[in-house]
């Protein structure tokens, strides 16, 4: 089996217009705006000409900017177009600075009738790690039958409800994927379910109900998600959120990761933080540094094991480790923006985490659930114990499954703050 191969099986368990205008590269780049540079200036591939956001972007979140069929290359969910509607969109959302940006996204839309005990609920479901290229973006994924998160996407859509899959900001369009960025992974998925209501023959109104859905990049983005709807979307009938082992504290993730197979996760994170929080890269990377940044900017998650084990003290200016780095100025401010716990979810939540997980440390999941129980928040918090970051996956679906169709039916939910 090839590398790609393995890296791929082994996460699915853990879818021409030029340039608008110039752009000088650097940390002040808006990634998802016409004409957006990387980070470290590195030319990005051609991309279809969809993925091109207009010079001007709608102001208002949620606003579809263009749609067309989703090409899904042999089908890879199972989902026959005769039983679901599959649209690309692109729509309007905004980052963790207010600016407009275009981000794009899938959606799906059951053509059978809905048989539970609500009307067709909608789940804006968040990808887990995809990588930083824009080849990596869901979206495009699909298209390429390599997309991991078919497991869940399949398992929602087959119990009926419509899902929209975000690309987040920066994948798939212009510019620094902002990977693990609170705000703007959140927002992009808020808007996601804006946008369904806008996108014509979705049968999505004011009244759907809404889930948030997703596991490690996709966790912390739906954890995201629950704790800004009150003051970003209120609009939204939000029912709840499952949330699966959710990188909530970074400065823990990436000490646990840093120099291990998954530290092409660290390298994205630090890539994520500097082009967010405007540091630039001149400051951290030294020049062998400068050209692995620029090869991880265009990595996808199936380079896993391309960047396994690197001794990341070797490619930066100060000579300490990128997990280190994370602990201290100018990340530190910048990693304390992303943490998240510090805002009360404005539905109940479920986090599913497994006990033995090698990416994200099981107490950051558990203290994330304590963090919201302390808030007043209803938190039901399901220990696994397949071991491994992979294999909580697939328990996370499952469970999601269950607590989404009591949730869409009006049902409490069990609470174990007492224990957390």
């Amino acid at each position: 089996m090839t590398k790609r191969a393995v890296a791929a099986a082994t996460l699915a368990v853990a879818v021409g217009l030029p340039l608008a205008g110039t752009a000088s590269a650097g940390p002040d780049d808006t990634p998802g705006t016409a004409g957006a540079a990387t980070l470290t200036d590195t030319p990005e591939a051609a991309r279809p000409a969809f993925y091109e956001p207009p010079a001007t972007i709608p102001s208002t979140p949620g606003t579809i900017i263009r749609s067309e069929p989703a090409p899904l290359l042999l089908d890879p969910f199972n989902l026959s177009s005769s039983v679901v509607t599959a649209t690309r969109i692109m729509y309007s959302s905004t980052d963790g600075e207010g600016t407009p940006i275009a981000v794009t996204g899938t959606v799906f839309v059951p053509k059978t009738p809905y048989v539970g005990a609500s009307r067709r609920p909608f789940i804006s479901y968040t990808a887990g790690t995809q990588g930083m290229g824009d080849s990596c973006a869901p979206s495009r994924q699909m298209e390429s039958l390599v997309e991991y998160e078919g497991l869940g996407i399949a398992r929602t859509v087959g119990r009926g409800y419509a899902v929209g899959v975000t690309d987040y900001q920066g994948l798939g369009t212009p510019g620094t994927h902002t990977y693990m960025m609170r705000e703007a992974q959140g927002r992009a998925s808020l808007d996601m379910a804006r946008a369904v209501k806008n996108l014509e023959g979705s049968g999505m109104d004011a009244q759907t109900p809404i889930g948030l859905m997703g596991y490690s990049q996709g966790g912390g983005a739906a954890a995201a998600a629950s704790e800004l709807a009150a003051s970003y979307a209120p609009e939204l009938n939000i029912k709840g959120s499952a949330i699966g082992a959710p990188p909530a504290d970074l400065a823990k993730v990436g000490a646990n990761i840093d120099g291990t197979t998954y530290t092409l996760f660290a390298l994205f994170a630090t890539l994520g933080l500097a082009t967010s929080e405007h540091i630039d890269p001149g400051t951290v990377f030294n020049a062998e540094g400068k050209e692995l940044a620029g090869r991880v900017e265009s990595a996808c998650v199936f380079d896993l094991f391309s960047y396994a084990n690197l001794d990341t003290s070797k490619y930066t200016v100060s000579g300490k480790k990128l997990g280190q780095l994370l602990t201290e100025e100018p990340f530190a401010t910048a990693v304390g923006k992303q943490r998240i716990g510090k805002l009360k979810p404005n539905a109940p939540v479920q986090i599913n985490h497994s006990i033995g997980d090698d990416v994200i440390p099981y107490g950051v999941g558990k203290q994330l659930g304590s963090d919201w129980c302390d808030k007043g928040s209803r938190v039901t918090f399901n220990a696994g114990v397949v071991p491994t970051h992979v294999g909580g996956m697939p328990g996370h679906i499952a469970k999601s499954m269950v607590f989404f169709e009591d949730r869409f039916a009006g049902r409490n939910q069990l609470s174990s703050c007492w224990r957390l």
